[in-house]
């Protein structure tokens, strides 16, 4: 069995820290798991008051909960001898703990151990040159007290941690509307919520079936249901900073909807099949001046594409560039993103693999999070190029820029202008 494990909630641990000398806990544990987080704890012998987990779907809110254990007051020496006897192996001294500590002391008896945390605020700077808690758990029986592993949630879990390394607010005010919630757009929306972006708009009509799987980052439990929704509910236990409106819709027949919404994001990430479908967000996202990303996989799954249209004079649409690298002999793999899926014949972007899909994803994620932070002043994030192709399983023979010679290569290849007449790029 794994080493025992305790939790220890924000608020828990503020209520401790706060409190007086000493109180009664009450933990919520799972045995198998050897794991328990505290769900309620008293300052003396005041009543006992609650103290939820952080994460209301936690495993644990099943467990069974568990009172008369103790938390105290205590020196900063004990601290120190958690450290060194978490690190050596070893137990602390009965007497030697029961010296350290303040409080009413709870005498443990053959059969009747118990968890103990120890607050010492003054630990961390009484020792600044090691890393000692100011709230660490023991294991406390008739003869010594045993150093327990333990996890603080910190009051400023989640994104807030990062401030100061990472452009937390900017992408907390950004906002991304992501077309198509398949193998490659599930994954993208994970990506992007796991970048901080704040609010995601995600437009399917479909639903996940059971040939999905394989391929999707949903499992099997939301066969049946509409993909958006599937992927919102998993944002919302993954990262539930990420604020997520769904519209079930064919971005196609119902264009008039995802028009007005393009003006309220930042970027548009097009991770839908079909030629028709990256045309139309892609003419969409021109006039509506926003930035689009497009992102497939090529070729029975071989390549990874992704390309950024940004809406500039000088910067041609979907069209566009895909006439100009023909013009100069490229091949023009869009009509196979048209065969159809179960009638009969191979449907090319779905032969490939889950991972090589989510591969797309990540990169499509940050090429979409780099265009929002460029534009918000961070030259850290200017990409090198707009139009990136990722070795899946290259071939032989391909002619350029499809031309790779092995699996994780990545070419960036640059925009290409609009070509004269283009009802897209030219004004109407």
């Amino acid at each position: 069995m794994s080493d025992l494990l305790v939790l220890v909630s924000g608020e828990a641990a503020r209520r401790m820290k706060e409190g007086g000398q000493w109180g009664q806990i009450t933990f919520r544990v799972s045995d198998p798991d050897n794991v328990g987080a505290v769900i309620a704890v008293s300052d003396g012998s005041n009543p006992v008051m609650p103290t939820p987990l952080h994460s209301t779907n936690h495993f644990l809110n099943a467990g069974h909960a568990r009172g008369q254990h103790r938390w105290y007051r205590a020196a900063p020496e004990l601290h120190l001898l958690w450290w060194h006897a978490r690190n050596t192996g070893r137990e602390v001294a009965l007497e030697v703990f029961k010296e350290k500590v303040a409080g009413r002391w709870l005498s443990p008896s053959a059969g009747r151990n118990y968890v103990a945390l120890t607050v010492a605020t003054e630990a961390p700077a009484e020792y600044p040159d090691i890393s000692i808690p100011e709230m660490v758990a023991w294991y406390v029986t008739p003869d010594a007290a045993c150093p327990v592993a333990i996890d603080v949630v910190s009051a400023e879990h989640g994104f807030p941690q990062l401030a100061g390394h990472w452009p937390t607010t900017h992408l907390a005010e950004s906002s991304i509307m992501l077309v198509g919630a398949g193998s490659i757009g599930g994954a993208a929306a994970h990506a992007l919520a796991s970048y901080g972006v704040g609010r995601l708009v995600l437009i399917d009509p479909d639903r996940l079936l059971s040939h999905n799987v394989v391929r999707h980052v949903s499992s099997a439990k939301h066969v049946g249901r509409l993909k958006v929704d599937a992927v919102k509910q998993e944002l919302a236990e993954a990262w539930p900073a990420t604020r997520v409106d769904t519209l079930p819709v064919d971005a196609i027949a119902a264009a008039h909807l995802i028009r007005p919404r393009l003006r309220h994001v930042d970027v548009v990430l097009c991770t839908a099949d079909g030629v028709a479908a990256r045309r139309v967000i892609s003419h969409l996202a021109r006039r509506a001046r926003t930035d689009a990303v497009l992102a497939c996989a090529l070729q029975d799954g071989a390549i990874g594409e992704i390309i950024r249209l940004r809406p500039w004079s000088d910067h041609g649409c979907l069209t566009c560039h895909r006439e100009a690298l023909t013009a100069r002999g490229a091949m023009d793999p869009e009509p196979a993103l048209d065969l159809g899926y179960g009638t009969g014949t191979t449907h090319r972007p779905m032969t490939a693999v889950g991972g090589d899909l989510h591969l797309v994803a990540q990169v499509a994620a940050k090429t979409a999070v780099a265009t929002v932070l460029e534009r918000r002043g961070h030259p850290d994030q200017k990409l090198p190029g707009e139009h990136a192709i990722l070795g899946l399983r290259p071939a032989l023979g391909w002619a350029p820029p499809f031309d790779l010679n092995r699996s994780g290569d990545i070419r960036w290849l640059p925009h290409s202008p609009p070509h004269p007449g283009c009802p897209t790029c030219e004004e109407p």
